[in-house]
C-alpha cells in the first residue's frame, strides 16, 4: 500500500469496535464510557451530564444494555428522601473490564496493521 499513497499526505488506519446481538448494538466505546461514569457518579443523570448527553439517551442506552444482558448491568433507585441513584452491578463491571481489554487488543491490531501497511 505504501506505493499507492501520495508522499505529501499522512495516512493512518482507524476503526471502531462494538459488540452486536441479533436485535441491537450491545456494547461499544460510548456505552463503556456511560457505564464508567455511572459507576463513578452513582447517577444516570450525572453521567449523562458529564458526557454531554441527554438523560433520555442515557436511559435508553442503559435500558438496551439491561434488556440484552443475562442479568441487569445497572440497577436504579427512584427518588425519595435520599434521592435516586444508579449502581453498576458486578456483571456490569465485568462487562466493562472485558470490553476494555477487547478494545485494547483491537487498538493493538490497528497499530500493527498500520505499521505493516504503511
Amino acid at each position: 500500500m505504501k506505493n499507492l499513497l501520495r508522499a505529501d499526505l499522512v495516512f493512518r488506519l482507524n476503526g471502531r469496535l462494538w459488540v452486536e446481538t441479533n436485535d441491537d448494538r450491545f456494547m461499544g466505546i460510548g456505552r463503556l464510557e456511560l457505564l464508567t461514569q455511572i459507576d463513578a457518579l452513582g447517577s444516570i443523570s450525572k453521567a449523562a451530564q458529564a458526557m454531554g448527553m441527554s438523560y433520555k439517551r442515557a436511559w435508553d442506552l442503559i435500558s438496551s444494555l439491561n434488556a440484552q444482558a443475562a442479568s441487569p448491568l445497572v440497577l436504579t433507585q427512584t427518588g425519595g428522601k435520599r434521592g435516586g441513584g444508579a449502581e453498576v452491578t458486578a456483571e456490569g463491571r465485568q462487562l466493562m473490564q472485558e470490553f476494555q481489554a477487547l478494545q485494547e487488543r483491537f487498538q493493538e491490531f490497528i497499530r500493527a496493521e498500520q505499521a505493516r501497511l504503511l
